[in-house]
């Protein structure tokens, strides 16, 4: 089967965090992240994980297919904003048409542990995490390929290169 893994510069914050490079001002654009989502649906029957701002599943859920979930990556180190209410977790919208195989470990919806710190690229996602997100989509690295669709720090794939999941 062949998934697809997205982790796109999140909407507004493009120009702040990737502002040299040549297509960031796109995902400016609600429009970009809503044909992204187009993209997956069609490109990717098989399964797709995309990240996201949780202030932007408002808007970015409706574009999805009735089959997706939401799962949260809860993040027990995170930076301290000057607003009232924290934003520690991010959401992982995902779909997958694999049924895990029984003898499989359960996966939770969510996951909690710290976030990167600095891999090179701004929002690289630490190896547990990507191993969450495999394990989410009932990915195999001996039979299923993955299409990492955003590669920045290229963690994604480096997880899927030593075949182990949680």
């Amino acid at each position: 089967m062949k998934f697809a893994y997205v982790d796109p510069p999140y909407f507004g914050r493009a120009k702040e965090h990737y502002g040299d490079h040549p297509e960031s001002s796109a995902f400016n654009a609600q429009e970009t992240h809503l044909d992204l989502i187009d993209r997956l649906v069609d490109e990717f029957p098989d399964g797709w994980a995309l990240c996201m701002n949780p202030r932007d599943l408002a808007w970015q859920l409706p574009r999805c297919p009735d089959d997706v979930r939401v799962a949260a990556w809860v993040k027990s180190w995170h930076q301290i904003r000057p607003t009232p209410v924290q934003f520690a977790w991010e959401p992982v919208v995902f779909r997958s048409e694999k049924t895990p195989r029984p003898s499989k470990p359960m996966v939770r919806d969510w996951i909690c542990g710290p976030r990167s710190r600095c891999r090179g690229v701004i929002g690289a996602k630490p190896d547990y995490f990507n191993r969450w997100v495999l394990d989410l989509l009932g990915f195999h690295a001996d039979e299923d390929e993955l299409v990492d669709l955003f590669p920045g720090s290229e963690g994604m794939m480096k997880t899927v290169a030593q075949g182990v999941l949680l």
